[in-house]
């Protein structure tokens, strides 16, 4: 799997726009959603991949398995306890702007870049039950804390019998159009009314400490910048079912 660290720019959104393949996916009936239990690696994953769906639902639960404390390992502004605090009460803001303040969430404390797949899994069975919805990074998304957070939700949901739904992140940056590594075959697209992407804009704004530079500094660079966050603005979400 070709990691994409090693990929300056990515793959541009206007060549993903331009696939005719993606209008064809067909759209995933939410009718047996119910609550679903959304599993994000760092603050801003669930946010990114399913914020509109989360906001379409008007409900979710949400396991933040990490606080996302290593983005910035070298940075000159903040210590990782400050980014772990920073970015736990982005998460709170960008539920708020959901419109999901009351939402349950789980903060396991899982280390950032180390992720205890044994451990998480446990955690997630505890949660889960026959039926019940779980949405997680997909397991080959590229990212070594994407790939564990998918693997350990995709054994929880088999010993439980709840539906795993994974949803790409890093993928659109790595792979292109009929990417064969990719199961396009598996792909749904949740489509967003006009007020649910302004929602999810706004989700995604609440996490300034990782679309804006921290300092002026090379270590303290926004992780995404707008070329990235041009994936998630699309008027759908992509998720393999």
């Amino acid at each position: 799997m070709v990691k994409p660290i090693v990929i300056e720019e990515g793959t541009p959104e206007g060549s993903w726009l331009a696939w005719p393949a993606m209008a064809e996916w067909p759209e995933l009936p939410l009718g047996e959603a119910g609550t679903p239990l959304i599993v994000a690696p760092h603050p801003d994953d669930e946010i990114l991949g399913v914020a509109g769906l989360m906001a379409t639902l008007g409900r979710a639960e949400l396991v933040a398995v990490t606080d996302g404390e290593a983005s910035h390992p070298g940075s000159t502004v903040h210590t990782q306890a400050e980014l772990a605090l920073i970015r736990r009460a982005e998460t709170d803001e960008a539920l708020r702007r959901l419109g999901l303040a009351d939402a349950v969430v789980h903060r396991p404390g899982q280390p950032d870049g180390k992720i205890d797949e044994e451990a998480l899994t446990e955690v997630l069975t505890g949660l889960l039950s026959p039926g019940r919805w779980c949405l997680a990074t997909w397991r080959e998304d590229g990212h070594p804390d994407h790939e564990a957070v998918g693997r350990a939700a995709a054994r929880a949901c088999e010993a439980t019998g709840a539906v795993l739904l994974e949803y790409p992140i890093w993928t659109w940056h790595w792979s292109a159009p009929e990417d064969p590594r990719v199961p396009w075959d598996r792909a749904f697209r949740v489509p967003l009314a006009r007020n649910v992407r302004d929602a999810k804009q706004a989700a995604i704004e609440a996490f300034p400490s990782q679309i804006a530079p921290l300092g002026p500094e090379p270590a303290d660079a926004a992780i995404l910048p707008p070329h990235v966050l041009a994936r998630f603005a699309r008027p759908f979400e992509v998720i393999f079912r």
